[in-house]
C-alpha cells in the first residue's frame, strides 16, 4: 500500500566534526594535590566518611578522550569532599592509577565500565574479556559484539564516537567482597553515508567482585534482561526477580492522574470519527519521555507497552474503554489499589493481539511484512523466543539514512535504536516480529 505520513531521518546532517562533551561541574574541579611521604595518615573516621560518600558516586567511561582538567588551583575541603562524587572517565583512568588505594573496589567498577566503554566503540569484546572472570559472561558479551558488528556492516553503518556512564544503584560489600548493581548509560554516535545520528539506551548489571592480593578483580557479571520479562504469566527464562525491580524502580504503588479519557466522559461519547493520526506528535512524545516516568501514568514494573501506548494515545489514538481488562484498549489508572486499565495497554503480547484484530473504527492497525513499511509513530512488538509470546514493545521514531527505522522504548530505555535489537542480550536465534502501521484516520 502506498506509504503517507511523516518519514525521515533521525538526526542527520552534514558530516562536521564532533566537539569535545561540555564538562560538568564536578570534571572542572581540581585534582587532589599529591601527598608528601611524610604526611601523616588520615584519621579512620575520615575514611571511613570517605568511603561512605563513594557508594553513593556516579562512575562514567568515555571515549574519545576528554581533555586534561587543571590540577594548579587551590581546593577547599569541601571541594575535596565533593571531589569523590564527581564522575570518573576512561580518559583519566590512568592518571588516577596511583588513588587505588583510596578508591578500592571502585577503582575496579570504573575500569569495567572504561573497558565496557572501549568494547562498545570497538565493538570487540577482547578487552573486556581479558579483564573479567567469569567464562559465561565473556561469551555472551563476544556473541552480542559479534552481532552488533555483522549487522553494522551489513546497513553501513559505523561507530564514530562512544559513551558509557554508570550509576550504582544498590552495593552490598564486606572486607573482601562486593557486589555492586550498577546502571549503564550508553550513548553510540553512527554514521551513515556521511550522516551522523546519536543512539542511546541504558542497561542494568550485577557485577561480583573479590579481593585477592590487595588488589579487587571482577569476577562475576549478570546482565539484567528486563525485555524479556512479561507483565503477567510464566518466563522460563526471568534473569529478574522481584527484588531486583524494587531496586531498580522502588515503589510502584503510587496513585497516578491520567490524561482526560473523553471516552468516559457523556458530553463526548460521540466523539467525531477520522481524527488524523499524528505522527509527529508520537515521536516527540516518545522522545520526551524516553528515560523516565511520566508522572501522570502509573509506572509499570516492565514498563515497554505502557510507554508505547502513551505514545501512541499522546498521537490522538482514541481509547476504547469496556471497563473489562481483557478487551479494548483502555486506561484510567490506580484507584484505592485496584489496577484500571486493559492489558492491552500494558502487556506486549496483549497489544499485539488487539492490533492484530479487524476493527472498523479507533485504533486500528495494518500488519506490514518488513520495518521499512513502516513510519513514524508505528509499532513493533518483540517475541524473542519465536513461540508466538511476545514480551516486547517499541515506537518508531526517527529512521537511518536508507530507511529503517529507530525506535524508542522503557524499561530498557532507548532512543533511537536500531529496530531489530540484535544488540540486545534479549534477542537470540530465534526471534520474531510483528510489524504494525497505525491508520491515519482513527
Amino acid at each position: 500500500m502506498p506509504r503517507t505520513g511523516n518519514r525521515g531521518l533521525g538526526n542527520t546532517g552534514p558530516k562536521k566534526t564532533q566537539a569535545p562533551p561540555k564538562q560538568t561541574v564536578s570534571e572542572r574541579k581540581p585534582q587532589l594535590k599529591p601527598t608528601a611521604p611524610t604526611a601523616p595518615a588520615a584519621p579512620k573516621q575520615q575514611a571511613s566518611a570517605e568511603l561512605q560518600s563513594m557508594r553513593q558516586a556516579e562512575i562514567s567511561g568515555h571515549a574519545p578522550q576528554d581533555q586534561k582538567r587543571s590540577s594548579q588551583e587551590p581546593m577547599t575541603p569541601r571541594q575535596q569532599k565533593s571531589k569523590l562524587n564527581s564522575l570518573l572517565r576512561s580518559s583519566d583512568y590512568e592518571q588516577r592509577a596511583g588513588e587505588e588505594k583510596l578508591l578500592g573496589w571502585k577503582s575496579a567498577v570504573h575500569r569495567y565500565v572504561s573497558l565496557y566503554n572501549q568494547a562498545e566503540a570497538n565493538q570487540h569484546a577482547a578487552v573486556l574479556t581479558d579483564y573479567v572472570t567469569d567464562s559465561d559472561h565473556c561469551d555472551r558479551l563476544r556473541g552480542r559484539l559479534e552481532r552488533l558488528r555483522e549487522r553494522d556492516l551489513l546497513r553501513g553503518a559505523l561507530p564514530a564516537g562512544s559513551e558509557t556512564k554508570a550509576e550504582l544503584i544498590r552495593v552490598n560489600e564486606s572486607s573482601s567482597e562486593v557486589s555492586v548493581l550498577v546502571r549503564l548509560h550508553i550513548k553510540r554516535r553512527m554514521e551513515q553515508s556521511g550522516r551522523y545520528y546519536m543512539e542511546e539506551r541504558s542497561e542494568f548489571e550485577r557485577l561480583w567482585l573479590g579481593l585477592s592480593g590487595g588488589a579487587w578483580d571482577v569476577l562475576r557479571v549478570e546482565p539484567i534482561i528486563a525485555e524479556r520479562r512479561p507483565r503477567f504469566g510464566t518466563a522460563t527464562d526471568n534473569w529478574m526477580t522481584i527484588d531486583d525491580y524494587s531496586e531498580l524502580f522502588g515503589d510502584l504503588s503510587s496513585p497516578s492522574t491520567p490524561y482526560l479519557n473523553y471516552d468516559l466522559l457523556q458530553q463526548f461519547k460521540h466523539r467525531p470519527s477520522g481524527i488524523r493520526y499524528r505522527r509527529d506528535l508520537v515521536a516527540a512524545y516518545a522522545d520526551r519521555w524516553w528515560n523516565e516516568g511520566n508522572p501522570a501514568y502509573e509506572l509499570f514494573e516492565v514498563n515497554c507497552t505502557n510507554y508505547v501506548s502513551q505514545c501512541i494515545f499522546a498521537g490522538n489514538a482514541p481509547m476504547n474503554y469496556t471497563g473489562k481488562r481483557e478487551t479494548g484498549w483502555w486506561y484510567k489508572g490506580r484507584n484505592k489499589g485496584s489496577e484500571w486499565w486493559s492489558y492491552s495497554w500494558a502487556v506486549s503480547n496483549a497489544i499485539t493481539n488487539y492490533l492484530t484484530g479487524s476493527k472498523s473504527s479507533g485504533l486500528r492497525a495494518e500488519v506490514m511484512q518488513s520495518a521499512d513499511e513502516l513510519q513514524l509513530g508505528d509499532i513493533i512488538t518483540y517475541d524473542w523466543n519465536g513461540d508466538q509470546r511476545f514480551q516486547h514493545s517499541t515506537v518508531v521514531t526517527a529512521f537511518d539514512s536508507f530507511g529503517m527505522p529507530l525506535v524508542n522504548a522503557n524499561t530498557v530505555s532507548s532512543r533511537h535504536r536500531y529496530w531489530d535489537y540484535r544488540d540486545s542480550y534479549a534477542w537470540t536465534e530465534q526471534t520474531k516480529y510483528r510489524f504494525f502501521h497505525i491508520a491515519d484516520l482513527l
